[in-house]
């Protein structure tokens, strides 16, 4: 059976402006059935590292907003701290990250929660038995809100080809251990010649997996559960994660990841992507390259793996735009996103997810 996919493009008139169509297309897509009054209601969107301008604007954030709060229902701005020291690895560097890009209460009319508190620590354990693992690790702020929507930047993804509802999911919903975990099955590494034995780390650690050698901090593989606070905590970046994962065994662990948040949101998720501002890589950067296509509009979906499918298709018949990244896969119908990265088979993703009845691949696009 297929799922419904409701699209939108960005035309608009002196009687519709784009906010009062987007309100339009959730509510034409079903937005009110998966919230109810009283809900609390996690909006999670990506806010862009610093120097990266190509996330979603926090004016289409606010409609959304409003729209939730029409309902009765208490709306909150949410992300989990990056595993990766960036301006986003911590909840008050989060915060600060999120309201300097305009995420601001006075812009959004909402506040923001990071999902994994202070220092990435606060999560919830969400046994799902699957390949690749048993229990995942989700921010708590995410498990334990009524209603999740996701409002995904569709673009492309160094590791994932693409990163859209599935991604903005299953990374962005996962602790900072789980993002290490999707990332990597060894423990973080230590550059010799960049540390210079401060000590910091050993201090921070909470399994007491570090110590000093020579002069040298050493991490003790058996100790070491992978939560990443050494990383974050060295002042010298002398301790970097191993990213170590294959493509393929990436994919499948952040559908899993996917698969354990969305355990606790059924009929209570709903997903949105802009396919717009197509960048070539992830807004986790502090910079964004030319788009590879044009704007091209909205999507709003039940169904996670439908709305990224349709999503994809979208994209992969356009035409790329002159003086972007890509110089193969340039015309209508060619795979933009192999065009960018051609190691990444993005369908994996998508597939995977499908087996394990998170969504299907066939979709019905519906243009409002």
């Amino acid at each position: 059976m297929k799922s419904s996919v409701y699209f939108m493009d960005l035309t608009a008139s002196p009687k519709e402006n784009l906010l009062q169509k987007l309100g339009r297309l959730c509510e034409t897509a079903g937005i009110s059935k998966f919230i109810q009054k009283k809900d609390l209601v996690a909006l999670k969107l990506h806010f862009g590292e610093l120097g990266n301008t190509a996330f979603i604007r926090p004016v289409f954030i606010r409609k959304i907003v409003q729209m939730i709060k029409e309902k009765n229902a208490s709306p909150f701005l949410t992300d989990a701290n990056t595993v990766y020291a960036g301006t986003r690895s911590d909840a008050p560097s989060h915060l600060t990250t999120a309201i300097c890009n305009g995420f601001d209460y006075s812009v959004v009319d909402a506040p923001i929660v990071i999902a994994d508190g202070l220092r990435g620590r606060s999560e919830t354990p969400i046994i799902i038995n699957q390949k690749r693992f048993k229990e995942v690790y989700i921010g708590s702020e995410i498990v334990e809100a009524d209603a999740l929507i996701s409002i995904a930047h569709f673009k492309g993804h160094e590791l994932s080809g693409f990163g859209g509802a599935i991604k903005n999911i299953g990374m962005g919903c996962a602790s900072r251990r789980g993002k290490f975990a999707q990332h990597s099955n060894v423990s973080p590494k230590v550059v010799k010649k960049k540390c210079i034995g401060c000590g910091d780390c050993i201090s921070h650690c909470s399994q007491e997996a570090i110590s000093l050698l020579d002069g040298k901090a050493g991490i003790d593989v058996k100790k070491c559960i992978g939560c990443g606070e050494c990383i974050l905590i060295c002042q010298n970046n002398s301790i970097q994660i191993e990213w170590n994962q294959s493509v393929p065994i990436f994919l499948e662990m952040m559908v899993e990841y996917t698969m354990g948040v969305l355990s606790s949101k059924k009929n209570k998720a709903f997903f949105i992507n802009f396919i717009t501002n197509i960048s070539p890589a992830c807004d986790c950067y502090g910079y964004n390259d030319a788009p590879i296509v044009r704007d091209i509009g909205i999507v709003a979906s039940a169904d996670p793996i439908a709305i990224d499918q349709a999503s994809v298709d979208l994209v992969n018949n356009e035409t790329a735009l002159p003086g972007s990244c890509l110089k193969t896969s340039i015309g209508a119908g060619e795979d933009k996103f192999r065009g960018v990265y051609p190691n990444v088979d993005w369908k994996i993703q998508l597939e995977y997810a499908e087996s394990l009845g998170i969504g299907s691949r066939s979709y019905e696009l519906i243009k409002i």
